[in-house]
């Protein structure tokens, strides 16, 4: 079919044209002034006119710093107001690392509240907001990663737990997130490191569904909240009941009473189940005190308290979650979703006349992230030792002193450690080829006269390089007794081993020989398996390893030592939970090595070959002057192979450049909760 134009037409056709064209720039103009219109009103409407209550809070940002209260206050990073649907709303945003405030591993911009109450009083608190942005980094097997924290109850004192957090949770590539809560024990006793949460579900799943591997998430909730989408929460504290309401459109409200003032886990045996499965693996199996709350005053807590960090998940698998932070560039986290960002359109708080001052809970925390916590701190035996570092540093008086890249203390979010870091390759001892941060004891005694040593720690890393040929590769030392004269060999060094690949790693012990006559160079050592391979077990080529041990220790995970010498005679006791208790005894003071056929089998294997065949004096170590040693002595080193099959690791070592070393896993690190040290006694 064909249509005829008319000469009309051509006439009325521009005219029409430049009327639609005339209409459609009214249109966007107008569009264009809405928006304009919305973000000036975004603009200039302040936090407290959307939400009228911000004096009774005080504002901490996600750099750390608290502001006060946050009347006439925005902050273009972390705290201002915005225009969605003509509705204004307060946001929250804070990045995955930046500051923390008080001992937290976490950033927040959050409120809070200045006054603290009872359990036996009456407050209130309820919300309605929306989570806009959840991490798009971290470890799916993490319980805390890609979460935000919208509510909470604080203790203000004692350990400073949390009877009620409120999370929403959204996994990667999933439309819907969830919303569950927390309830946090009040840990029993001084010691607040064994404290777990129970997580209470209400819309999709609780804090303990997790992914299987670092990449793979559990199914979407079929009942969950999308990012965007509306919830409301209602607080209420009364009588030492807390009762909590959940309200969404389109949603089934959900109801909880938990009480504050009564425990119902005061006994190993009230461990619910999901805490087995989820805490009691990284030893956080402590019981709750049989009163709970109820002698502690509590304050409320509202806004975005990002639960995704940057921390390595071998440092805690629940609370550590190896996301993604830039280095701390708050710019580059904003830029690529590696933040959590929620907003506020309504809350409102009721308490009792009889709440009083919170000022003590914020003296205590202002800036704690900030303040230097020294390893004598944590260990308070550090006057009776010394320090060598692996850039050669020789520190004798330890009090207050720390160094940021070998030496110093972290929280791992449950207690804090004293941590020894040390490069495959930098400056150390003159007898060694290793670097070490260890400590020496200043005291030195016979092993007729006697000492003991304890530890309590965990491997957080062995080098990733080396020759698996080489029985020094990929193991550091993390305790030793050394002779001080002589030869000063070492009756004791504690091994931790792990290979590339492997989850699991061994801990061994090693006794070298105090060889008879002035030539040392026929040295050995003998390997006792603890927990795993002794150090005999070797890879067949440089690129095989052996099979990985069922029974070993892995990354991160806790072991203690107890080392006792006693009359002459050592004593040595492992621990570590799930394991079985290994205990040892050696003769220190005579010797079973005086003959030739005396060397045993894994000697033969290991180091005769190398030419390392020595016998030892029949006395061994007897009225020689020993110490001991603590820290991490690394083991791999960037020496040939060719030169020493058993000590030459060919390692990576970068030049010994040390920042490139840690930047590519070619370090040691060990860290320390517990340790001491003191006189021998009669083994038990």
């Amino acid at each position: 079919m064909r249509f005829k134009i008319s000469k009309s037409a051509y006439v009325f056709y521009p005219l029409m044209m430049s009327a639609m064209l005339l209409l459609t720039c009214c249109a966007d103009n107008k569009k264009q002034n809405a928006t304009s219109k919305n973000e000036n009103v975004a603009k200039s409407v302040k936090a407290q006119d959307v939400i009228p209550f911000f004096q009774h809070w005080n504002l901490i940002l996600g750099d750390g710093s608290n502001i006060g209260k946050a009347t006439d206050y925005e902050h273009k990073k972390f705290f201002y107001t915005a225009n969605d649907n003509n509705e204004n709303w307060v946001v929250f945003k804070s990045p995955n690392a930046g500051n923390t405030h008080g001992t937290s591993n976490n950033t927040r911009t959050e409120l809070a509240q200045l006054k603290k109450w009872t359990p036996m009083t009456e407050a209130t608190m309820n919300a309605t907001l929306k989570v806009m942005n959840v991490a798009t980094t971290g470890d799916a097997r993490v319980a805390a990663t890609y979460s935000v924290v919208v509510g909470q109850i604080h203790s203000a004192d004692g350990h400073e737990n949390e009877p009620l957090k409120i999370f929403y949770k959204k996994f990667p590539g999933h439309t819907k997130g969830s919303v569950f809560w927390n309830y946090e024990i009040n840990t029993a006793g001084d010691d607040n490191s064994g404290r777990w949460d129970y997580s209470y579900p209400i819309w999709g799943y609780d804090f303990s569904v997790v992914g299987t591997d670092k990449n793979t998430y559990p199914p979407e909730p079929k009942d969950g909240i999308a990012l965007g989408e509306e919830f409301s929460y209602n607080v209420e504290i009364k009588d030492g009941m807390m009762h909590l309401t959940f309200t969404s459109e389109g949603h089934e409200t959900k109801t909880f009473t938990k009480n504050l003032i009564v425990s119902e886990y005061t006994k190993q045996s009230d461990t619910p189940e999901q805490v087995q499965n989820l805490f009691i693996p990284i030893g956080q199996d402590g019981v709750e005190r049989e009163k709970a709350y109820a002698e502690e005053g509590l304050f409320f807590k509202l806004g975005c308290y990002n639960q995704t960090n940057g921390k390595a998940p071998k440092v805690n698998k629940v609370w550590c979650s190896g996301a993604e932070t830039h280095g701390g560039d708050i710019a580059k986290q904003y830029a690529d979703g590696n933040y959590a960002e929620v907003w506020f359109k309504s809350a409102n708080i009721e308490i009792s006349d009889n709440a009083i001052s919170n000022a003590g809970y914020f003296t205590a925390n202002d800036g704690l992230s900030k303040k230097v916590v020294y390893p004598s701190e944590v260990i308070p035996f550090m006057d009776k030792f010394k320090i060598l570092m692996g850039d050669g540093t020789n520190v004798d008086n330890l009090i207050n002193v720390e160094h940021k890249d070998f030496f110093y203390t972290v929280i791992d979010g449950t207690r804090r450690w004293v941590v020894y870091k040390t490069p495959n390759s930098g400056v150390t001892s003159k007898n060694s080829s290793n670097t070490r941060t260890e400590l020496q004891e200043k005291r030195e005694w016979t092993p007729e006269e006697g000492g003991k040593l304890t530890g309590t720690c965990k491997v957080m890393q062995v080098s990733t390089s080396g020759d698996p040929r080489v029985a020094a590769s990929y193991s550091t030392v993390v305790g030793q007794i050394h002779s001080g004269e002589g030869h000063e060999n070492e009756p004791l060094k504690i091994f931790y081993k792990k290979f590339p690949g492997h989850t699991k790693g061994s801990v061994f012990w090693n006794y070298e020989i105090n060889t008879a006559g002035d030539d040392n160079s026929g040295r050995w050592d003998f390997s006792s398996a603890i927990w795993g391979h002794d150090m005999s077990v070797i890879g067949t080529s440089k690129t095989d390893f052996p099979a990985e041990p069922e029974d070993g220790i892995a990354l991160g995970e806790e072991f203690s030592y107890e080392v006792n010498v006693y009359k002459g005679i050592m004593y040595l006791t492992f621990t570590s939970e799930g394991h079985e208790t290994k205990t040892f005894t050696k003769n220190l003071i005579k010797s079973e090595y005086v003959d030739k056929s005396d060397l045993p089998a894994q000697v033969k294997k290991l180091f005769v070959p190398i030419g390392q065949d020595g016998t030892e004096r029949s006395i061994a170590y007897s009225g020689e002057l020993n110490y001991f040693k603590q820290g991490a002595y690394n083991q791999t080193n960037g020496k040939s192979p060719e030169k020493n099959m058993v000590w030459c690791a060919g390692a990576e070592t970068y030049g010994g450049d040390i920042a490139k070393q840690y930047e590519n896993g070619c370090y040691t690190e060990v860290w320390f909760r517990e340790a001491t040290v003191g006189p021998g006694t009669l083994p038990k």
